[in-house]
Parts: C-alpha cells; structure tokens; sequence
C-alpha cells in the first residue's frame, strides 16, 4: 500500500461497482455459461471467454471515450462478435436481452466490500454510487446484494446522459447531492480511466482499487492506491 498523509476531510464518497464493490468477472463468466449453454453447435471454453472480455472491453473503452454511442455497444455487439469468433449471423437483440438478464442475476461481492460500506456508513459518510453500467443489470444486483441500503442515490450513465469520465456526469452528480462540495468528496473505484480520471476532471480526490497491483501506464495518477478495501479504512476512519 502506498503512504499517505490525509490532508482533508471527506463527508461524500463515490463508488463505483463492477470490480470494486461487485466481481464482474464472476458475472460475466456465469452470465456467459447460461448463454452458450442456450446456442448450439459451440462449446464454451476459456479461449472464447477471454476472446469476448477483450471484444466487450474495447467496446466499453470506445464508449468511455465517447467513440460510440450506449445504443451502437448493445445494438451490435453479439452480432459483431459472433460474426468475427464464428462467421455466423445470430439475433442480437435476442441474444443481448438473454446475456443482460443472466448478468442481472450476478452480484458476488468483492472481499471487504460489505465491511467497508458498514463502517463508512457508520462513521457518517455520504454514499452514492456512479457507474458507467446498465440500468437493468446494476439495479438487481445491488439490491440483491442488499449493497443498496448503503446508498443515498445511485447515478447511472445512461440515465444522467454523460459517462464517467465525463465532467458533465460528475457536474450532475453534485447538482443532485444537497449541500456536496467536490473538495470534500472522494471516488472509489478501479479504472485509472474512468473513474480516477474522472474523478480529476471532476476536481476530486480519488482512490483506485488495484487489487492485481497493475502498473500505472497513463500520465496521471490517483490520490491513493489500495490493494484491498480493508485498506480504505486507514485514509477514511481515524
């Protein structure tokens, strides 16, 4: 963990979910095994997981950047994928509305996370959570986690019409949080560019969750580091 000497006081925290509240990876994997098990004629291995995540991912990279749109991600991705894996023409719309209900069932917590919103709420905090993710999926997850009731307000993009790292998402969020100042906010979350980078847009302190303990490879850097969320507690409990 790296050193830090804490400076302020905050009173709004900011969490991001998937890969830092919630494992993504363990609903992405479960989502895709009821999916595959539905399509005839192809066996679901690690080679064509790992080959959808990289595909999935620089999808959700281009619309981080605003390169496309919420609406051209799910209008086109099953198509485009299994015409790239497979040469095959399937439903997209059939086969999105499947995978996004089977991801809606996933919410396998991150370790510590359940621990860190108890205490954050019982100290007084503010939190709110802002996500990059869909409405249909992040709604049944949180509330099937029961990570909900730690929640003020949760900001979804394709609701506020802005991604993270987006300064109108954030500029929304304070409009809609009474009494919030950024000074005295803070952003959770695992994406050096959505979430700390945003976060910098935005004129707040951010921590990135880097559980692998990735190298930092772009120009900025977050105002903390943790490994785990157990270590949150040292920057935001005395």
């Amino acid at each position: 963990m790296e050193e830090w000497t804490l400076t302020k006081k905050y009173q709004t925290i900011l969490f991001d979910i998937d890969d830092t509240l919630l494992d993504f990876k363990a609903t992405e994997n479960q989502a895709l095994e009821r999916l595959f098990s539905e399509i005839d004629g192809i066996n679901l291995n690690e080679h064509i997981k790992e080959d959808f995540r990289i595909f999935n991912q620089g999808l959700w990279k281009k619309l981080e950047q605003g390169k496309i749109s919420r609406e051209q991600l799910l209008g086109t991705r099953f198509a485009d994928f299994f015409n790239n894996e497979f040469n095959l023409v399937v439903d997209n719309e059939k086969i999105s509305r499947k995978y996004l209900t089977y991801l809606s069932k996933g919410h396998q917590e991150i370790e510590g996370a359940r621990k860190l919103l108890t205490d954050l709420k019982n100290y007084g905090y503010d939190l709110y959570v802002v996500t990059n993710g869909i409405k249909r999926v992040q709604i049944p997850r949180l509330a099937d986690s029961h990570f909900a009731q730690f929640f003020s307000q949760i900001f979804i993009s394709e609701e506020v019409g802005f991604q993270k790292p987006n300064k109108n998402f954030f500029d929304f969020v304070f409009e809609n949080i009474e009494g919030s100042k950024p000074q005295n906010s803070l952003i959770i979350g695992d994406s050096l560019t959505s979430d700390v980078l945003g976060g910098i847009n935005a004129g707040i302190d951010t921590i990135w969750f880097n559980p692998k303990n990735n190298k930092n490879l772009v120009k900025y850097k977050a105002s903390y580091t943790v490994n785990n969320l157990f270590e949150i507690n040292n920057i935001l409990i005395d």
